[in-house]
């Protein structure tokens, strides 16, 4: 009976208010992060969680600090705020602020949004009055600190969203710059999907005697998640990918899949391809306006495209109902960003499946990926069109097997160094006394002295020749140019 009071929201110390909006926005049990954040939250304790991707953490966040807002009645001053989320990206800002909204309807929170790609116009007419709870990216949120549209003097909360991701993407300075104009008398709140020395290290500049909470660090990628890899040769792996959608919608017309590429390029041509043979698709990435993102985005939760190609811009903040299926159609080429990839689906306790492309080419890689995640991952039953050689490659046991007889052939090779020496010669691995090197270096001798007879000629000849014509001694590349000049012109 105990187990089950505490898989309910009562038991985290939430407001009746609060509970509502989660009954409202169709939450029926917290997920581990939220068990463990939420009440340490309301206790006022500042925190560093980390918890794999899709596991809840905007809740477990979100829901306290409203709870505290409401609670201290205060009312934000002009060009303030009095929570701040920092996000690494538009999508992710979109869906954070969105979820909020979810949860405070009912309660009287006033909200901005603060990113790049957009007019800066709105995003200042709305902070002059003042916010309850500002969600930004750094960059915008810096710009508009420089132009004195806004100032940190009445935050209350801060959290750092996606920390690893904000490292990946180069966010650090602009961290410590917007942590230092905070007020030093504020909670603080860091969310990470992996851990890292470089994340522990940004964490003691902003949590002060945080309170740890990791759920499964060790397992990066969620459980319900089913991984596949579909070894393939690079020419064919649009006519895999394209088996694969049509059988798929075939079985389940409104089923949507999420595509990853590595480039923009490679995202736009995937998509028209995609297009051509009848699976309406949309691109997104970072090279479209925010306004085209955010129409692809909704199309695509409205189900109107089924399929969505995306670039790493995209792997966090897509947070789309019911969306089984995510392609690595190629390898990400940084291990942490395959588990946020992947993490788009099984998303709120539902089932996923992830399925991964790989060639020859990109069996590094994948073999970092198995490494990161510490887990091996089944290979796709269904693909036509396997590539032996692309599993080989990928094959760590085929890797280290060759690395074993690489080495063990150099000992043998040491072990036969006297013999070798005592025989004047080589020795194979039979015992054999292969042919003698001597005649070998007598030759390069023979060469080398040849060479050395010639050019003592040539410099004696070239000398004569240069004093007979200009009565005074040169140098032989002298006399040389000047013989090459008069051969040019005849």
């Amino acid at each position: 009976m105990e187990n089950k009071e505490k898989s309910t929201f009562k038991n985290l110390g939430l407001s009746e208010k609060i509970l509502r909006a989660v009954e409202n926005a169709g939450y029926e049990k917290p997920s581990p992060i939220q068990q463990m954040a939420i009440p340490s939250i309301l206790k006022g304790r500042d925190i560093f969680g980390c918890a794999q991707t899709g596991t809840g953490k905007t809740a477990a966040f979100a829901l306290p600090i409203m709870q505290m807002l409401d609670e201290r009645g205060n009312y934000p001053q002009p060009m303030q705020f009095r929570a701040l989320i920092l996000t690494p990206t538009r999508e992710l800002a979109e869906q954070i602020a969105s979820n909020i909204s979810v949860f405070g309807k009912g309660m009287d929170f006033s909200i901005c949004k603060a990113y790049g790609g957009v007019s800066l116009n709105p995003q200042i007419k709305i902070l002059a009055n003042g916010v309850d709870i500002l969600v930004a990216t750094p960059g915008r949120l810096l710009d508009l600190f420089a132009q004195k549209k806004l100032n940190f003097g009445g935050v209350e909360y801060l959290v750092l969203d996606e920390a690893d991701r904000m490292l990946d993407m180069g966010f650090i300075k602009d961290i410590k710059k917007i942590c230092t104009a905070l007020p030093k008398e504020r909670q603080s709140m860091l969310f990470s999907a992996t851990l890292s020395t470089e994340i522990e290290s940004l964490a003691k500049g902003i949590v002060r005697n945080p309170e740890r909470i990791s759920v499964s660090p060790d397992k990066p990628t969620v459980e319900k998640i089913s991984q596949k890899i579909a070894y393939i040769e690079l020419e064919n792996k649009f006519a895999l990918l394209e088996k694969m959608m049509k059988a798929r919608i075939s079985k389940q017309d409104d089923s949507l899949a999420l595509i990853f590429c590595r480039t923009k390029h490679g995202a736009n041509k995937l998509a028209k391809r995609l297009c051509r043979i009848g699976l309406n698709a949309d691109a997104i990435h970072g090279n479209k306006s925010q306004s085209a993102r955010q129409n692809a985005l909704n199309r695509f939760k409205r189900r109107e495209t089924r399929i969505l190609v995306a670039t790493d811009i995209a792997a966090r903040g897509i947070d789309v109902k019911d969306m089984s299926l995510v392609v690595n159609f190629d390898l990400p080429e940084e291990a942490e960003t395959y588990v946020h990839r992947i993490g788009r689906t099984a998303r709120a306790e539902a089932d996923g499946e992830a399925i991964s492309f790989c060639t020859t080419d990109d069996a590094h890689l994948l073999r970092a990926i198995i490494k990161f995640i510490k887990k091996e991952i089944a290979t796709l039953v269904d693909n036509p069109y396997h590539s032996d050689s692309a599993e080989k490659a990928s094959n760590l046991k085929t890797i280290l097997s060759n690395k074993a007889q690489s080495v063990a052939k150099k000992i043998t090779q040491i072990a036969d160094a006297p013999a070798r020496r005592k025989n004047g010669g080589k020795t194979d691995f039979s015992g054999r006394r292969e042919k003698s090197t001597k005649t070998n270096s007598r030759k390069k001798f023979s060469e080398k002295k040849i060479g050395g007879v010639l050019k003592q000629k040539m410099k004696r000849a070239s000398s004569k020749d240069f004093q007979k014509t200009h009565g005074a001694k040169k140098s032989i590349w002298s006399a040389l140019k000047n013989k090459a000049g008069k051969f040019k012109k005849r």
